[in-house]
């Protein structure tokens, strides 16, 4: 896949307070989920996301923040299984201020991860919103990015999940008591396209 995204950095995915929605509901529904097949926890806390292959593997996500784990969750899926022996799947990441030509490059490798994070958010009913990740430079243009993930959110939906996705949205719809709702509808309530 070739994608980089420096999980050292810190997370600057918009975050809401809605509840319901804790991360700490998070950690015990992906430890439940996966950590049989895949010997993988989900931690918060960390100051910066990073993941640290090892025994077990794990996926630190920034603070408690609910968001920022379901995108390192998108970016766990992304990775194969060589890339998660890597410490943050050995990825080349351009920090934040990065140009315009650095920004389509980190928006072209994002929009898979961020189709992914915006099912999670579909299937246990959160507001989803694209996140360019770059605060010091040159953003790029949002909702042509948006339209992007959202347009490959919905070819996935068409083409079938890939196993670790597919489980991970029916773990959460499950939990959230939102089954009864198709994840291409709730993907339509919780998207949110910038103005």
């Amino acid at each position: 896949m070739g994608e980089k995204h420096d999980l050292r950095k810190v997370a600057t995915i918009p975050q809401t307070g809605l509840r319901g929605h804790s991360s700490a509901d998070l950690e015990v529904l992906f430890r439940a989920t996966f950590f049989h097949d895949f010997a993988t926890v989900l931690e918060g806390g960390a100051a910066e996301p990073v993941y640290l292959p090892g025994s077990p593997h794990r996926i630190c996500y920034t603070h408690d923040y609910f968001r920022s784990a379901l995108h390192e969750i998108a970016h766990w899926c992304v990775a194969g299984a060589n890339r998660r022996e890597l410490e943050d799947y050995g990825y080349w990441y351009a920090p934040d201020g990065r140009n315009a030509e650095q920004q389509a490059q980190f928006a072209s490798v994002e929009i898979l991860p961020q189709a992914y994070e915006a099912l999670f958010c579909a299937a246990c009913g959160h507001d989803f919103r694209v996140s360019l990740d770059n605060l010091n430079g040159d953003g790029g243009d949002e909702q042509a990015f948006a339209r992007k993930v959202r347009a490959r959110a919905e070819a996935l939906l068409e083409q079938g999940l890939p196993d670790r996705v597919g489980r991970w949205c029916d773990a959460l719809a499950g939990y959230y008591d939102r089954q009864s709702l198709p994840l291409s509808e709730a993907l339509q309530q919780t998207f949110q396209l910038p103005l």
